[in-house]
């Protein structure tokens, strides 16, 4: 119960109270009053009445007599007149039955009034001729009381009323600062610092919001610290300083990640750019010219692969920047080299270089299993080969054959794609996410898409999803994969929770955001909690949308979650605003991870303290030894996925729990 309805019941009682005692002192007062008006009323009519029947009396009249005393009982209110003889004995007597009209019979049995008597004695001459009893009757009284009843009842019932109601407003505004101070707890609560400005009038009120605004402040203090602890560390390990993108290191290890978790038939791709003429820039004009060059270029590249959530893009060297593309087609890679190098002749037409030839790229393509030297040295290869091509110039060589399964062309994956989406060739994989907690029990299933081929053979999503961001298909091929999503019957499965990956394009798209809001809404009581997974990358790019998507869907049991956590080189303040459900730590952080204290654990430990302060879950993804698994349960985190729990299989031969 709220303070407010607190002190509104003990005002409320405390006037009861008040009330009672005085209504019931208001009520005894009142039949006193009454009564000694009663007595003093009966006692003169009494004596008057004696007075006046004395002649009578004398003459032993006692016709006259009795008129006179049923004359004085009609006229007045009485409830016995008797006269009698000195012996006592009654000569004359009028009586009334006692009926209290007007007046609930319930109150007369409550309140019980003294109905009081007076004797006066009756003279005949000298000697004593009777008495005069005369008993009043209590009707009177009653109809009196009762109505100061209703009008002192009526009185304290409308002082009642405008009490509750000024009481009501004024607490309402003594403790509107105490309700300042709940909702700066609740956002405190919830990771967002909220500082009261205006202070309370009232000192205890006063002392409390700046004790409040005095944690806050610490709480926010704590919490930018572990975040900027985290974002050192992770810029000291894996960042290059000049470009800000990811460096060699962390390059190598989310390739090698990447490769690990790719089927022998895999494929992808990597392109190596050159940049040309830096040392002689850095000479002529500085090195900050040659820094300046060199941040263009990294901006170029990462707006060219804005569609590519899964990129690893690292400066390895000097002037040489290394891009990594897992399971994209050769002809993703002729499209990539394509723009990028367009993009470098705008950069020419800067005059930022000291020639037009900003740089070369080499791009190297590979189906089944492969490793990065060879990959690196093919690259290497194809570069060579592009310096005879002109000024950024680039060209293509392959590991190994080039698959003839995929489609050739763009207008080839168009009508693939959309033969497809008539034909809902669409099939889902599902792999677990284990809880750490004892016995390793699966908590979520994350599902990934695939497209089945008319030859039968399946294509992953991170294939098919970029021609599939250009072509502007992106959303229907969503919407498909959500609704053969939640056809099936997760129960059986025996989990509550799953994991969907969405295209931030899609949110662009206003008939599908209404589409899903509507069936998110029709799905039934036992439908799965549906986290839907946005990369890191994406989340930073597109924070208001991801923002707003997120709120929506919460209203109907939903959440999100981010995916690649770590990869992008993003401060973590963000999380505070868009708040996922989880995040998954990158696969390249987890790969790193050995029995020893090295960066990548310290890193790893520091983004798990960092989302648990403001109560996100961690789940690290690419888990693939025991040895990880112990490391990993040792910092914390709160789920694991990869490889070691089971590989991605059909979702419709998941095993069930029976």
């Amino acid at each position: 119960m709220t303070l407010y309805r607190q002190l509104i019941i003990f005002t409320v009682v405390l006037f009861l109270f008040l009330f009672t005692g005085t209504w019931y002192a208001k009520l005894a007062n009142t039949r006193t009053f009454l009564t000694n008006q009663l007595e003093s009323h009966v006692q003169d009519t009494a004596t008057s009445l004696a007075l006046s029947i004395s002649p009578h009396v004398a003459q032993k009249d006692l016709t006259v007599v009795e008129g006179m005393i049923s004359a004085l009982f009609d006229r007045g209110y009485y409830q016995k007149i008797t006269f009698a003889d000195p012996r006592g004995k009654v000569l004359i007597e009028r009586t009334l039955p006692v009926r209290v009209e007007d007046v609930p019979q319930w109150f007369v049995a409550l309140v019980p009034v003294k109905t009081p008597e007076a004797v006066s004695d009756v003279m005949a001459g000298w000697n004593q001729g009777g008495s005069i009893l005369v008993k009043s009757h209590p009707g009177y009284a009653y109809a009196t009381l009762w109505s100061e009843v209703i009008s002192m009842t009526v009185w304290f019932a409308a002082c009642a009323a405008f009490l509750l109601l000024a009481a009501g407003i004024g607490l309402r505004i003594l403790l509107k600062p105490l309700a300042a101070v709940e909702r700066q707890a609740d956002a405190l609560c919830r990771k967002e610092y909220q500082v009261q400005e205006s202070l309370p009038r009232t000192r205890e009120f006063k002392s409390v919001v700046e004790a409040m605004n005095r944690m806050t402040v610490k709480v926010k203090e704590m919490f930018e610290e572990q975040a900027a602890r985290a974002e050192g560390l992770q810029e000291r390990a894996y960042q290059d300083p000049v470009t800000l993108l990811g460096n060699r290191r962390l390059f190598e290890s989310q390739v090698n990640a990447d490769l690990g978790r790719q089927e022998h038939n895999g494929c992808g791709l990597l392109i190596l750019l050159r940049i040309h003429g830096l040392d002689a820039l850095n000479q002529k004009k500085g090195l900050q010219a040659g820094d300046e060059l060199l941040k263009r270029v990294a901006t170029l590249l990462k707006s060219s692969l804005t569609a590519y959530a899964d990129t690893a893009l690292s400066r390895l060297t000097g002037g040489d920047f290394g891009i990594f593309l897992p399971d994209a087609s050769p002809v993703e890679g002729g499209i990539i080299a394509t723009e990028i190098a367009a993009q470098l002749g705008r950069v020419a037409m800067e005059k930022i270089a000291l020639t037009d030839n900003i740089g070369h790229l080499g791009v190297a393509t590979y189906q089944g299993g492969t490793t990065l030297p060879r990959l690196l040295a093919e690259a290497d290869l194809a570069l060579s080969a592009a310096l005879q091509k002109g000024a950024n110039g680039w060209e293509l060589r392959a590991v190994t054959g080039e698959t003839e399964t995929l489609p050739q062309g763009q207008q080839h994956w168009k009508d693939a794609l959309v033969r497809a989406l008539e034909e809902r060739r669409i099939t889902l994989d599902a792999q677990g996410v284990i809880g750490n907690g004892p016995g390793r029990k699966l908590i979520q299933l994350e599902l990934f898409a695939r497209i089945m081929q008319e030859d039968g053979k399946a294509l992953d999503a991170a294939l098919f999803m970029p021609v599939a961001e250009r072509l502007k298909l992106v959303s229907a091929i969503d919407r498909m994969v959500i609704e053969e999503a939640l056809k099936v019957d997760y129960r059986r499965l025996g989990v509550e929770r799953v994991a969907i990956n969405l295209s931030p394009t899609s949110l662009e798209d206003d008939a599908f955001r209404s589409w899903l809001y509507a069936f998110l809404k029709a799905l039934p009581a036992g439908a799965p909690h549906v986290n839907f997974e946005f990369s890191e990358f994406a989340a930073v790019q597109h924070l208001d949308s991801i923002r707003e998507f997120a709120a929506a869907i919460r209203a109907c049991g939903h959440g999100i979650g981010l995916d690649h956590y770590g990869r992008s080189f993003s401060k973590l303040g963000y999380l505070q605003s868009l708040h996922p459900e989880y995040v998954k730590i990158d696969r390249a952080y987890t790969g790193e991870l050995s029995g020893g204290e090295n960066d990548s654990r310290f890193y790893v430990a520091s983004l798990c303290s960092v989302a648990h302060s403001i109560d996100i879950k961690v789940v690290a993804e690419g888990v693939e030894s025991e040895a990880q698994a112990a490391i990993l349960k040792e910092l914390n985190l709160d789920a694991m996925q990869g490889y070691f729990f089971g590989r991605p299989q059909p979702l419709s031969s998941y095993p069930t729990v029976r």
